[in-house]
C-alpha cells in the first residue's frame, strides 16, 4: 500500500487550519472551521488538478494552498482581538472614577497642609505630652459649665493637699494673670503668666529645654518661658537658662523653655512662675490638677465623673473630675460624634437606594461588580479625612478662639460637611455607569407628564461607553419609584466606536 503525496499535503493543510482554529473564540470556533475547510477545498480544486500518475505533485499549487492556510492564523487572531472582552477603562472619560478619587485626595492634601501651618491644629494632631494622661485629672466646680473659667479657691487646694487622700497622690495649682515682665536692657512686656505650685511641671511630666538642675537650687523664684515668647521676645537665645528677669516686683530666674504645644490645660500661657513650697499659693480662684493613685479603681467611672468633697466654708460640694486624656483628644471625640449624628440624619434628608439594576444578558465579571462597590467605599474612606482636617482648620484658624468656641465650631462644621458629603457620595454613585464608573451624560427628556400612568416620564442619561441607559422618573409611582439601569447589548457597539469603549461581553 502506498501513500499518495497529494493526500499528505492535504492532511498537513487541515492540521494548520485546526491549529489556527484554537485562536478563535470558542463560540465561533465550529462555524469558522466549516467556512475555512470549504474555502481550502475550493482552493485545492483550483490550484492542484488531479494527475494520472500517483506520485506526480503540483508543487506550485501546494505552495499556494499552504500560503492560503497560513493566512487563517491572521484571520483567527483578528477575530479574537475584535471579540476579546475589553478592559473596563477607569480614566478615559470626563468625570471618571479616577478623577473623583484624585479630587478627594487633593482635598485631603490641601486641608492637611493648611493644618500644618496653624499652631492650634498642630497641637491637636500631636500626641499627648503629659505623663500618665489617663490618670491626670482636671478638677473644677461641678456647677461651672465652662472649664476655661477658674473655679477652685486656694483654700480648697490647701485643704486637699493637707488631707490624706484615698484617690489622689498629688495635687498642683495654678492661676493665670496678666503681668509685666522685664529683662535687663529690654523694655517691659505684658505677658500672660501662670502662677503655679512648684510641682506643676513635675506632676504633668513636662521637661523644659535648656534646663540646668543647679538653677533650681539657688533659692530664687523660678520662671519657664513658652516657646513663642522665647523666639519672639528673647531672640531664641540658647543661653537663656540662668538669666534673671523681673516679674512685677519680684525677681525670677529663667530655668528653661517649654516646648511648643505642650500646654493643653485651660488658659493661653506665655510663662509659668513656679512658686516655692515655703510660700502660699497665689490667692484667688484657679485650676487644680490631680493625679490618681494607681490602686484607685476608677476605670469604671470613665474619663469624666463627679466627686463630693468637704469645703473650708460651705460643707460638702460636688466637683467634676475630667481626665486630661479627654482634653487632649477632644477633637477626635467630637469628630466621631458628628459622624454618628450625620449617619442618623442621612436617611431623613436623602434617599439611600442606588436604583434598580436589572440582570445583564451577559453576566458582568465579578471584578467589574466588585470595582463598583470598592469605588463607593473608597469615596467614603477619603471623605472622612476631608471632614476631619477641614473642621480642624476652621475650628483652630485663630489662636484667640477659646477651647469652647473651637469645640462648637468643629462640631457644626464637621456635621455639616459630613452630612452633605454623604449625600453627594450617594448622588454621585447614582449618576455613574455600573460598568466603567464614568459619569453619565447627554440627558434627554422622555415621555409626557399627561401620560405618566401609561408610560414612564422622566430623564434619560447615557453612558458614553455604550454600556447602558439610566432612566430617572420625574414623578415616583408605585410601578416606577426609583431610577432604573438598562444594559445595552454588543449590537450597540458600532455607535460608540469613537469613544474607544465597548460593552463588556463574557467569552469562553
Amino acid at each position: 500500500m502506498s501513500l499518495r503525496p497529494a493526500l499528505f499535503f492535504q492532511g498537513s493543510h487541515l492540521a494548520l487550519l485546526r491549529c489556527a482554529s484554537l485562536l478563535v473564540p470558542r463560540r465561533q470556533r465550529e462555524e469558522w472551521w466549516k467556512e475555512w475547510q470549504s474555502e481550502v477545498w475550493h482552493v485545492r480544486q483550483a490550484r492542484t488538478p488531479e494527475h494520472g500518475v500517483w506520485w506526480s505533485v503540483s508543487w506550485q499549487g501546494e505552495q499556494e494552498v499552504a500560503a492560503f492556510c497560513l493566512g487563517a492564523f491572521q484571520d483567527a487572531l483578528c477575530l479574537r482581538q475584535q471579540h476579546r472582552p475589553k478592559a473596563v477603562p477607569l480614566a478615559t472619560t470626563m468625570g471618571s472614577a479616577m478623577q473623583c478619587v484624585l479630587f478627594l485626595i487633593g482635598l485631603i492634601a490641601v486641608s492637611y497642609g493648611l493644618g500644618l501651618l496653624l499652631p492650634g491644629v498642630q497641637r491637636e494632631l500631636q500626641s499627648s505630652p503629659y505623663r500618665d494622661t489617663k490618670n491626670l485629672m482636671l478638677i473644677q466646680d461641678a456647677q461651672n459649665t465652662d472649664d476655661a473659667i477658674p473655679s477652685i479657691s486656694t483654700e480648697q487646694f490647701g485643704a486637699w493637699k493637707s488631707q490624706r487622700q484615698k484617690l489622689f497622690d498629688g495635687f498642683a495649682f495654678y492661676r493665670v494673670e496678666r503681668e509685666a515682665v522685664s529683662w535687663p536692657s529690654h523694655l517691659p512686656m505684658t505677658l500672660t503668666v501662670a502662677h503655679g505650685s512648684s510641682n506643676l511641671f513635675d506632676l504633668l511630666g513636662l521637661d523644659a529645654r535648656f534646663a540646668n538642675p543647679e538653677d533650681r537650687s539657688r533659692g530664687l523664684l523660678q520662671i519657664i518661658l513658652s516657646d513663642e515668647v522665647w523666639k519672639n521676645r528673647f531672640g531664641q537665645d540658647p543661653h537663656i537658662a540662668g538669666a534673671v528677669v523681673r516679674d512685677g516686683l519680684r525677681e525670677a530666674m529663667v530655668i528653661g523653655v517649654a516646648p511648643s504645644g505642650v500646654w493643653r490645660l485651660p488658659g493661653k500661657v506665655d510663662a509659668w512662675v513656679l512658686e516655692p513650697e515655703t510660700e502660699a499659693p497665689p490667692v484667688g480662684l484657679g485650676f487644680v490638677v490631680a493625679h490618681l493613685k494607681p490602686s484607685a479603681e476608677h476605670d469604671r467611672w470613665g474619663e469624666r465623673w463627679r466627686m463630693s468633697s468637704l469645703t473650708p466654708h460651705s460643707g460638702a460640694q460636688d466637683f467634676l473630675c475630667v481626665s486630661l486624656a479627654e482634653r487632649t483628644h477632644r477633637s477626635w471625640g467630637i469628630f466621631l460624634f458628628t459622624i454618628f449624628l450625620a449617619c442618623l440624619s442621612l436617611p431623613a434628608t436623602t434617599s439611600l437606594p442606588l436604583g434598580e439594576y436589572r440582570v445583564h444578558s451577559h453576566r458582568l465579571p465579578w471584578s467589574t461588580r466588585l470595582r463598583r462597590w470598592a469605588f463607593l467605599g473608597c469615596k467614603l474612606a477619603l471623605l472622612l479625612p476631608v471632614v476631619y482636617f477641614v473642621s480642624l482648620d476652621l475650628a483652630y484658624l485663630r489662636v484667640t478662639f477659646s477651647p469652647v468656641s473651637s469645640d462648637y465650631i468643629q462640631m457644626v462644621v464637621s456635621f455639616s460637611i459630613c452630612l452633605f458629603g454623604l449625600r453627594w457620595m450617594l448622588r454621585d454613585q447614582r449618576q455613574r455607569c455600573p460598568v466603567c464608573l464614568g459619569k453619565l451624560t447627554h440627558p434627554a427628556r422622555v415621555g409626557e407628564p399627561s401620560r405618566n400612568f401609561l408610560g414612564w416620564n422622566g430623564m434619560e442619561l447615557i453612558c458614553v461607553g455604550g454600556h447602558g441607559l439610566l432612566h430617572v422618573p420625574e414623578i415616583q409611582t408605585s410601578w416606577f419609584g426609583t431610577q432604573r439601569w438598562l444594559y445595552l447589548d454588543p449590537s450597540w457597539d458600532v455607535l460608540f466606536t469613537e469613544s474607544g469603549l465597548a460593552s463588556v461581553v463574557d467569552y469562553g
